[in-house]
């Protein structure tokens, strides 16, 4: 390399599941993140069509339906695709045979193990204790390792995801890599707002019905700011308030960071009531949404664009998830 040369941009991967529209939570949690990482890394985004199957296999149309929109909504908040990768799970077969041969080295009890997995099937029921959902955190493994990722943005629930997928490449570079290094440990990177608090405080979600959505109009999104719990102690305008467990409050330090020393200060006096405050939310939420909005219905027009953009995007992962494929089954004598 000469000494004018760029360094290496480093390699990016995430995803998302196609299950339904998304929210000011994506929003505020990954795609900003991911709007950074496709100018300053070498950034793969994933539509995670497979892994949606784990919990929605009974809704194949669902999940189909929901793909463009979430391309759109990508593509609204920032990422580039000239600058990045978006490519379909389901149409880069070399994860699945790269899963089918990691998981001859897993042990189940390292899949058994992962706190989320008891924990969703404790809250969705057995319907979801499949083959498949227990194998979630290694195809995620598959995912980051086809494209040789060396970073994931993720939020602390899906820490142990990777941790166990560490695990499985230290397993595997033992048994097969005779002192070389055949797959990449990938590294987290957490998000400054990796939970979001919906409009009753709890984690926004679909699932919980809490969620101010992307594709919102302005008056749905001005209702549901006005719908939001705010300190329970503060009853009256005048009465002191707790910024530090205000949902509202959360949220406008995302939207305009500018303000929140002031916010905060005028809470605790007791000079700003939560109606004034969330109405005044509710106009800058709108007009910091008004040109992703505006963005993400111009590309809803257009569907031919979105599917040219995966379908070059999911090419090029192909391309480069057999080289990996390759070295894979060398190192395990397969080839």
């Amino acid at each position: 390399m000469s000494l004018t040369s760029s360094p290496p941009r480093p390699r990016v991967l995430s995803g998302m599941r196609p299950t339904g529209p998304l929210h000011l939570g994506h929003l505020v949690g990954v795609l900003t993140q991911w709007a950074r990482y496709s100018k300053t890394a070498e950034a793969f985004f994933e539509i995670a069509d497979l892994h949606a199957y784990t919990t929605e296999f009974e809704d194949p149309a669902k999940i189909r339906d929901a793909r463009n929109a979430m391309v759109a909504a990508w593509l609204a908040a920032g990422v580039d695709p000239n600058r990045s990768t978006i490519f379909l799970q389901s149409g880069v077969p070399e994860i699945g045979e790269l899963h089918a041969l990691l998981s001859m080295i897993t042990p189940v009890s390292w899949l058994e193990r992962v706190p989320t997995y008891k924990g969703q099937i404790d809250a969705l029921g057995q319907r979801i204790a499949t083959y498949g959902f227990l194998g979630y955190p290694l195809l995620q493994l598959c995912d980051i390792a086809i494209v040789r990722g060396q970073y994931v943005p993720v939020g602390r629930d899906q820490l142990a995801h990777l941790e166990l997928g560490r695990e499985i490449v230290r397993r595997f570079n033992h048994l097969y890599g005779d002192g070389a290094e055949i797959l990449i440990e990938p590294q987290p990177t957490l998000s400054e707002f990796s939970e979001v608090p919906g409009i009753d405080g709890r984690k926004m979600s679909k699932s919980y019905d809490n969620a101010i959505l992307i594709a919102d109009d302005e008056a749905i999104t001005t209702k549901k700011v006005r719908s939001m719990v705010t300190d329970p102690l503060k009853v009256r305008r005048g009465d002191p308030g707790r910024p530090e467990i205000c949902p509202v409050f959360a949220l406008w330090r995302f939207v305009n960071p500018l303000r929140v020393d002031g916010i905060a200060s005028e809470c605790r006096s007791g000079a700003l009531g939560c109606v004034q405050d969330k109405s005044d939310f509710a106009e800058q939420l709108n007009a910091f949404l008004r040109p992703i909005r505006e963005r993400y219905a111009g590309y809803m027009r257009d569907p031919a664009r979105i599917e040219q953009i995966v379908a070059d995007g999911t090419a090029r992962t192909r391309d480069i998830g057999a080289r990996v494929l390759a070295d894979v089954k060398r190192a395990m004598r397969l080839i």
